[in-house]
């Protein structure tokens, strides 16, 4: 019976041990699932100064991910705290985000890293929609469906006066878009034929749109530029019981404080000196530009009474002495309108680039402004153009190189980087991408006299969606 109760035992304690063991396991596994839910630490044995200085040497290709492996990094990655270390790191990156607009009205904004040389998709726009009590700032604004407009004033004219109810039937058209202080601005806008004073931003930090102080005045087709880290926003249209009415007004956005400050309006001097009053009520005055260049505020202007237009030069804001002056009298007649209404520019290293499309319809030239001497001067080397929208390009300069977007002849979205000094740019490395189906470096020239005067550092698929703006993140 002893060697019984001794088996009998012997099992019992078998038994609590593997019961032991089972428990045991399961604590350790239920230890290791929630680790990272209650550690006080991002990284183990770490202090978190040094986590966070680790994590913000991380790619921001790789953050989608990194949100992933725990609460904690998740909150880490989107913290400011972060991307101020990045500033002081230097390890910020350069992004060039473009919006497009596709069948059905349906606006698309991508991000491409040309480090990784991918692209990422953003997330949709706001939706915004009427409602029934209009609340302060909005005007009875409230998200819906927000949708943008590429900047064609021409095009949104042509529109109103050939169908009448344009405004009622295109929801949030003629939206302008503006980029400070690492984030995206979509500003007013139409919708339901009212001009909007709505404002939504994109901050990549946290990946997401979310509405911030309203303009002082509703407006549309408006005009869009940073100075000193400030957004400024000129002329454009509103809609009232007369009709649509061009406005002369201006005011600033300082995204520190949230807060809008009205700045003086355009004078529009060229418009008072039309020789009778008849012209003077027939041409109505629009800004038809806006760019930053040697610290002061550069607007190209035009008179129109569709289908008319009649470029009038640009006045120039100086923010040290709060004031309009004329623009020169050369840069003003000879900068170059991408279409009738709108003259597109970028400054790149202190240079003012524009692109004449007018030269031949499949291709364009770049043209400088020359501050000495006044004038636009043509830079060799032409650029193909193989869309037939009504956008056709778009211009940007990052990473200290002008870059025209345009599309190819298989409606390809291009991106091609000028380099007018000839030298040689490393390639972006193409294995990091090996797996995009719809994106491609393309290292070689397509176009100029220079080597490698233009050539396409990537592609994608862009199918019938037309160019609508780009703008650049240093993040």
């Amino acid at each position: 019976m002893g060697g019984i109760l001794s088996r009998s035992n012997h099992n019992s304690n078998v038994g609590d041990l593997i019961e032991g063991s089972q428990s045991a396991s399961c604590k350790r596994q239920r230890t290791s699932d929630s680790f990272w839910e209650h550690s006080p630490r991002l990284i183990p044995s770490l202090p978190d100064e040094i986590s966070i200085q680790i994590l913000a040497r991380l790619p921001r290709i790789h953050h989608l991910n990194a949100k992933l492996v725990s609460p904690s990094w998740k909150a880490a990655i989107m913290s400011p705290e972060l991307y101020r270390c990045r500033k002081k790191l230097g390890t910020t990156e350069v992004w060039l985000y473009l919006l497009t607009k596709t069948e059905g009205d349906k606006f698309l904004w991508y991000a491409f890293d040309p480090i990784s040389v991918r692209w990422q998709k953003l997330p949709p726009m706001p939706a915004i929609a009427v409602n029934d009590e209009p609340r302060s700032g909005l005007s009875g604004i409230r998200a819906w469906n927000m949708t943008g407009s590429s900047i064609r004033i021409a095009d949104a004219i042509r529109g109103w006066l050939g169908r009448r109810n344009a405004l009622d039937q295109v929801p949030f058209c003629g939206c302008a878009i503006g980029a400070v202080d690492g984030c995206l601005y979509a500003l007013g806008g139409f919708f339901r034929a009212a001009a909007m004073r709505s404002v939504w931003r994109y901050d990549p930090i946290v990946n997401a749109w979310n509405e911030v102080s309203p303009m002082s005045t509703a407006r549309a087709y408006c005009k869009t530029g940073v100075l000193n880290g400030k957004l400024y926003v000129v002329g454009g249209v509103t809609r009232d019981r007369g009709g649509l009415t061009p406005l002369q007004s201006a005011e600033v956005f300082n995204p520190h404080t949230g807060i809008w400050s009205e700045i003086p309006s355009m004078p529009f001097s060229k418009a008072q000196m039309l020789p009778t009053a008849f012209l003077a009520d027939l041409l109505k005055p629009i800004a038809t530009g806006m760019t930053s260049y040697r610290g002061k505020l550069y607007v190209p202007q035009s008179l129109y009474c569709w289908p008319f237009f009649v470029d009038v030069g640009g006045e120039v804001y100086d923010p040290e002495t709060n004031a309009w002056i004329d623009m020169p009298l050369g840069m003003g007649d000879g900068w170059p309108a991408r279409q009738a209404g709108t003259k597109l520019s970028v400054t790149v290293e202190g240079e003012l680039y524009a692109l004449d499309p007018s030269s031949t319809l499949d291709s364009a030239r770049i043209k400088v402004y020359d501050h000495q001497d006044d004038t636009w001067k043509v830079i060799e080397g032409d650029i193909p153009i193989n869309d037939n929208s009504e956008s056709p390009y778009l211009l940007a300069g990052f990473l200290g190189k002008l870059h025209v977007i345009t599309k190819d002849a298989n409606h390809n979205i291009m991106v091609m980087q000028a380099d007018r000094q000839n030298h040689s740019t490393p390639s972006p490395s193409t294995s990091a991408n090996s797996s995009q189906k719809n994106l491609h470096e393309v290292p070689e020239p397509v176009l100029g006299s220079e080597a490698n005067m233009w050539r396409v550092v990537a592609l994608r698929s862009g199918g019938t969606a037309e160019l609508v703006s780009c703008q650049i993140l240093d993040v």
